[in-house]
C-alpha cells in the first residue's frame, strides 16, 4: 500500500476533529474529505484546487434542520468536492434590509454531509431474524452489510407478515417520512399525535386567541417602538439563531427597556438585558397571578393599572359581569384571583414562596408592565412544555388583556419564537405547493400514540383514546421514516425497552443516531445536499430554493426511491407513491410561489417563467410573469423580501380586532379573548389525563418545584432536590449535528450548576457528575456558574444517549432524565423534571469531541 492511501485508510479510522482533519490535510499536502469516488468515502484534492476554492462553483445549499432559520448557505463545489460553505452576501447588510446569515450551525452542516460516519450501505443486525432474532440485543448488536435488494425484501416481507399476524394495527410510524404514502396504500399505520417543541401553545393557545403559537407579536420594524420589552424564557441568540437577536438589538438601540424572566442568566439578556428575574423552572403561572392580583387590587382612578376599555369590549371571562353565554359566573378569573372562588388570594407572597421571585419584586414588576405604554410581553415555548401548562396560556392572555397592550404599536402578549421569533405577521413571500397530494391513512382517526405516552403504550399493550378506560394495542412494528423520536420524546429508557420488544424495527437515516442504533434494519438515506430541490420557509420575507450540491454518497437513496421500492414488493400501485416527478415537484413550487406587492394590497407571481425555462426543466406548466426570474431564483437560492422603516408591509397583530371586534372577531367561540373557556377545559379534559379548568389556575406537574420537597408544607427537601432545565444549545439543532465534532469541540454538553449548589455537593468545574432519578442516570462534567439559578440545573437537550454497562447515559441525554407525563391538550412535559447530582467516583468522562465516532464500516 503506499504512502498515501495508508495516510488515506488511517484517516477512515480516525476520529474526525477539526484539528485531526487539518492535520490530515497538511499531510496530504491537499485537502481531505467525504466522496463518493472512493470506497473509503475519502479524496485527496490537488493542493492547488484546495487554493483556488474561489474559482469553483457556488451552489446554493440547504440548511434543512428545524430552528426556525432556515437560513441561506452556499456551498463552494470544485471537482465535484465541497471546498467550503459561505452564508448569505449578496446584498450590503443594513439593520432594515439585514443579510440573512447562517448561524455556527448552517456554517458546520458540511461536517455533517460528508461525515466520516455516514452510513454507507444498508445494514442488519446480526442477531436478527424473522420475528426479531435476540431483541435484546437491539443498540448493542454487531451490524452486517446487505444488498439493496435484500434490505428492500425485508422491508416488504416484514411488514407483510406483521400485517397478515396482528393487523395493520401493530405498525407504528411516528413523525413522517415518505414510507407513510406507501404504508397508507398498504393498509394505514398507528399514527403519532402530539407537540414535540411547542408545549401547550400549540393548541391551548388557539381557543384562547384562535391564533397558534406562530403568529403572536407585531412585525420586527415595530419592535422599536416599545418602551418595555419583556422575554419570558425566551432565548433567542440559542434557539432562535439567524436575526432575531439582531432585531431585538435595534429595538435595544431604540430605547427599549429589556427585562428577562428566566431561571438562566442567558447570552441574549448577557446582551440585553437591563434586569433580571430568575424565576424558578415549572411556576410562571403563579408569578403572572401574583401579577394580576397586584393590578386588580391597586389599580384605581388615580392610579389606573387595568385597560377597563379593552378588557371591556375585547374579553370575555375575566369577571361575572363580563362571562361566555351559558357559563357560571363564579368561574371568572378575577374571583379566582382574589381567592374568592377557593379562599386562597393570589398575593405575591403566595407566589413568592413557590416561584422563588421576592414578593416585591412581584409587585414592582406587575406595576412596571402595566403602567409602561406600549409595552411587549415576549414568551419563548419553553415555558410551557410541561404537564398541565395550558394554564400557562391562560394566563399569559388574561394579564395581557388587562394591560391593554395588545394591538397597538409597540405592544405584544405573546409568542416570539421559531421562525417567528422577533418577527410576527403573516408571510411577505410563500411557496407554492409541489402538487403531489397526500394519501389518506386508513387508521388515521384510531388508534393514534401521543409523543408523551406512546413509549408506555407500547410495553404496557395499553394506551389513551380520550375519558374512559385505555384500550388495547399490540405494537409489534416500529418504522422510523423521518423523525427523532427515541431521542426526542419522554423517557428514553422507556423508549428503549418499547424497541426491544417489538418485532421489527426499521430506519431511514444517513448517520447512526438513536432511532437507527436500537434498530433491526438500517436503511442510508440521502441528505438535501444530495437530492435535486429543496425549498424552506424560513422567517416572515424569506425562502430558500437549493439545489443539489453533490451526488448522493456510497449507497444512499433518497426517501421516496425507498417508499417506491417497498411499494413494488408489497404490489401496490407505485404511481400513487410517486405521482410525478422531482422536476414537476419544483417546478409547482416555484411557479406557485407569492410575494406581497410593495404597496402590501395583495400578493403577486415571485418568478417570471418563460416557455425556454419549461423546456429546460422538462416539465409542464405554463408561462408568467413575476418580481425575479427564473434563474435568478435557482442561482441565489433564495428570496428576501427588501424592507424599509415605514414601508408597508409592516403587522400589528389584532389592531383592526382591538378597533372594532364586533366587526373583526377572533376565531375563538365568542369572537373575543377567551379569558375563560370551556372549549380548552373540555379538551383538556376529553384527551383524557386530566381535569380541564376554563380560567387560568395553578395546578402543579407532577415533577414540579414541590416535588423536590419531602414535605412541602415543612420545607424540608426530597430525594430529588433539584430542577432539571433543559435548553436549546448552540451545538445542535433539536438532535440533529449532535454527531459533528466541530460543533462538539466548541460547545460541550456541560451540565450547568449554581456555585452553591455545586459546593454544597463538594465538586468544581469540570469534575464529573452523576445526575439522576428515578426515570434514568446520566454522566456529565459540569459547568460552575452564577448564570444558573440556584436550585437549577441546565443541560442542552437533543443528545444522543449512549448506555454504559451499568445503565448510565454518558452523552447526557435530557430525555434520558424526563418522565412521560401526558396532559391535555398534546403536552410534553419535559420542563417537569426533578433531580439529583452527586460527585461520580468512576473514571471522569472524556470531552466527547474526542470520541470514537459511530463508525459502522471504513471500507467496502
Amino acid at each position: 500500500m503506499s504512502e498515501e492511501n495508508s495516510l488515506l485508510k488511517a484517516l477512515g479510522d480516525t476520529v474526525m476533529s477539526r484539528r485531526s482533519f487539518l492535520k490530515w490535510s497538511t499531510a496530504l499536502g491537499g485537502a481531505a474529505v467525504l466522496s463518493s469516488d472512493l470506497n473509503l468515502g475519502l479524496k485527496k484534492i490537488d493542493a492547488a484546487v484546495a487554493a483556488a476554492a474561489a474559482e469553483g462553483k457556488w451552489i446554493p445549499a440547504a440548511c434543512w434542520h428545524n430552528c426556525g432559520g432556515r437560513c441561506p448557505i452556499r456551498a463552494n463545489v470544485a471537482d465535484g468536492v465541497v471546498i467550503r460553505v459561505k452564508t448569505d452576501d449578496t446584498h450590503p447588510d443594513s439593520p432594515d434590509y439585514p443579510q440573512q446569515r447562517a448561524c455556527l450551525r448552517g456554517r458546520s452542516q458540511r461536517m455533517q454531509v460528508l461525515a466520516a460516519d455516514r452510513i454507507k450501505y444498508p445494514m442488519k443486525r446480526k442477531n436478527w431474524e424473522p420475528g426479531g432474532g435476540k431483541k435484546e440485543l437491539r443498540g448493542k448488536d454487531e451490524w452486517v452489510r446487505i444488498s439493496w435488494d435484500e434490505a428492500l425484501d425485508i422491508v416488504a416481507s416484514e411488514t407483510k407478515r406483521i400485517k397478515d399476524k396482528y393487523g395493520n394495527k401493530a405498525i407504528y410510524c411516528p413523525g413522517g417520512g415518505e414510507i407513510q404514502r406507501t404504508l397508507s396504500l398498504a393498509g394505514g399505520y398507528v399514527s403519532n399525535y402530539g407537540s414535540t417543541s411547542r408545549g401547550a401553545w400549540r393548541l391551548g393557545q388557539e381557543p384562547l386567541t384562535g391564533t397558534t403559537a406562530q403568529v403572536e407579536m407585531n412585525d420586527r420594524f415595530d419592535l422599536q417602538n416599545s418602551k418595555l420589552i419583556v422575554m419570558w424564557g425566551n432565548n433567542p441568540a440559542w434557539s432562535s439563531m439567524g436575526l432575531a437577536t439582531y432585531n431585538f438589538l435595534q429595538a435595544k438601540r431604540a430605547g427599549a427597556k429589556f427585562i428577562f424572566v428566566d431561571p438562566f442568566y442567558s447570552p441574549t439578556a448577557s446582551i440585553m438585558a437591563d434586569e433580571w428575574i430568575p424565576i424558578r423552572p415549572a411556576t410562571d403561572t403563579t408569578m403572572l397571578l401574583a401579577m394580576a392580583y397586584v393590578m386588580i387590587t391597586e389599580d384605581s382612578a388615580t392610579n389606573k393599572l387595568i385597560d377597563w376599555d379593552f378588557l371591556n369590549r375585547c374579553t370575555v371571562g375575566f369577571d361575572k359581569d363580563h362571562m361566555p353565554e351559558g357559563a357560571n359566573p363564579k368561574e371568572n378569573f378575577k374571583d379566582y384571583v382574589l381567592g374568592v372562588s377557593d379562599g386562597k388570594p393570589k398575593t405575591p407572597e403566595w407566589a413568592a414562596r413557590i416561584c422563588g421571585v421576592p414578593a416585591e419584586k412581584i409587585r414592582s414588576f406587575a406595576l412596571e408592565v402595566a403602567r409602561t405604554k406600549p409595552a411587549a410581553m415576549l414568551y419563548g415555548w419553553n415555558s410551557a412544555r410541561l404537564e398541565k401548562s395550558q394554564h400557562m396560556c391562560f394566563a399569559v392572555v388574561s394579564v395581557g388583556a388587562m394591560t391593554g397592550n395588545m394591538g397597538i404599536p409597540g405592544g405584544a402578549f405573546g409568542i416570539s419564537c421559531h421562525n417567528a421569533a422577533s418577527n410576527g405577521g403573516p408571510a411577505l413571500v410563500s411557496l407554492g405547493s409541489s402538487g403531489v397530494a397526500s394519501i389518506a391513512n386508513p387508521l388515521a382517526a384510531d388508534p393514534r400514540l401521543c409523543s408523551s405516552e406512546h413509549w408506555e403504550a407500547i410495553v404496557s399493550g395499553k394506551y389513551t383514546a380520550g375519558k374512559g378506560p385505555k384500550k388495547d394495542i399490540n405494537i409489534q412494528m416500529i418504522y422510523h421514516g423521518g423523525s427523532s423520536k427515541l431521542n426526542q420524546t419522554n423517557n428514553v429508557n422507556k423508549g428503549i425497552a418499547a424497541h426491544r420488544k417489538v418485532e421489527f424495527v426499521v430506519t431511514h437515516q444517513y448517520g447512526l443516531n438513536s432511532n437507527a442504533k436500537y434498530s433491526d434494519l438500517v436503511l442510508p438515506v440521502t441528505t438535501q445536499w444530495e437530492r435535486y430541490s429543496n425549498f424552506q420557509s424560513g422567517n416572515r420575507e424569506l425562502v430558500v430554493w437549493a439545489s443539489r450540491v453533490i451526488q448522493p454518497l456510497f449507497e444512499a437513496k433518497d426517501d421516496i426511491w425507498i417508499a417506491a421500492e417497498v411499494g413494488k414488493r408489497l404490489g401496490l400501485d407505485v404511481t400513487k407513491i410517486v405521482p410525478m416527478s422531482e422536476e414537476q415537484q419544483a417546478f409547482n413550487t416555484v411557479a406557485g410561489t407569492k410575494v406581497i406587492k410593495t404597496d402590501g394590497s395583495a400578493m403577486e407571481n415571485l418568478v417570471t417563467i418563460t416557455e425556454a425555462d419549461i423546456a429546460e426543466m422538462k416539465v409542464t406548466g405554463k408561462p408568467q410573469t413575476g418580481r425575479i426570474t427564473l434563474k435568478e431564483f435557482r442561482e441565489q437560492g433564495f428570496y428576501a423580501v427588501p424592507r424599509k422603516a415605514g414601508d408597508k408591509l409592516g403587522y400589528i397583530h389584532n389592531q383592526k380586532f382591538r378597533e372594532d371586534p364586533v366587526k373583526n372577531p377572533l376565531k375563538t367561540k365568542s369572537g373575543k379573548l377567551q379569558l375563560h373557556s370551556q372549549v380548552l377545559a373540555d379538551l383538556v379534559t376529553n384527551a383524557g389525563w386530566n381535569q380541564g379548568y376554563p380560567i387560568a389556575i395553578y395546578d402543579p406537574p407532577t415533577e414540579g418545584y414541590e416535588a423536590t420537597f419531602a414535605d412541602w408544607d415543612k420545607q424540608v427537601k426530597g430525594t430529588y432536590p433539584l430542577q432539571l432545565c433543559n435548553i436549546h444549545y448552540p451545538r445542535r439543532s433539536h438532535s440533529v449535528l449532535d454527531n459533528v465534532t466541530w460543533l462538539r469541540e466548541a460547545w460541550p454538553q456541560e451540565l450547568m450548576i449554581n456555585p452553591l449548589d455545586a459546593e454544597s455537593r463538594g465538586v468544581k468545574h469540570g469534575d464529573t457528575v452523576r445526575i439522576f432519578n428515578k426515570h434514568g442516570s446520566v454522566l456529565r462534567r459540569i459547568f460552575v456558574t452564577p448564570r444558573a439559578r440556584p436550585g437549577v440545573v441546565f443541560l442542552g437537550e437533543g443528545a444522543w444517549p449512549e448506555m454504559d454497562e451499568a445503565g448510565n447515559d454518558i452523552a447526557g441525554a435530557t430525555n434520558t432524565l424526563s418522565g412521560d407525563y401526558p396532559s391535555g391538550p398534546d403536552i410534553e412535559s419535559w420542563q417537569g423534571c426533578v433531580v439529583q447530582v452527586e460527585k461520580w467516583n468512576g473514571k471522569p468522562l472524556e470531552a466527547d469531541y474526542k470520541w470514537s465516532q459511530r463508525i459502522v464500516f471504513k471500507e467496502a
